[in-house]
């Protein structure tokens, strides 16, 4: 298992990267509620039916297992699953946009829309170059 290409590297650097971001919401969610521009309210003053600490850790553990799996495709060169990140990581970007820019959202927010349309932009250019050398 290594990786082939520069498409490759793209997926496995954001696996890496989302791997990493789990486990420190794992570990403690209120890091990653500060890093999004999120008001960080002690565990004791939270109000009972407030879920937001255990939203953020299930998010984590879907950060983590996704990283798991563009870091598998990365090392197993599942070129198939590397064009189908560009559009849906497009839509991510697009949603998280519209949740800053409609006010739902913080400001720090958009920092996630942007990191995947990155993500996506680099993949889809590195599989475009790569199939124009075939």
């Amino acid at each position: 298992m290594k990786i082939h290409n520069a498409a490759g590297w793209t997926i496995f650097i954001f696996g890496f990267l989302a791997i990493v971001l789990g486990l420190v919401g794992l570990i403690r969610p209120e890091i990653l509620l500060s890093i999004l521009g999120f008001e960080v309210i002690e565990r004791a003053q939270r109000a009972a039916g407030d879920y937001t600490i255990v939203f953020m850790t299930a998010s984590s553990m879907a950060s983590f297992n996704v990283g798991i799996y563009y870091v598998f495709a990365a090392l197993n060169d599942v070129r198939i699953f590397y064009r189908w990140t560009v559009p849906f990581r497009t839509l991510t970007f697009i949603v998280f946009t519209t949740l800053v820019i409609s006010g739902v959202a913080p400001l720090k927010f958009l920092g996630i829309g942007l990191w995947e349309f990155a993500g996506a932009i680099a993949t889809g250019i590195a599989l475009y170059l790569e199939n124009q050398k075939k």
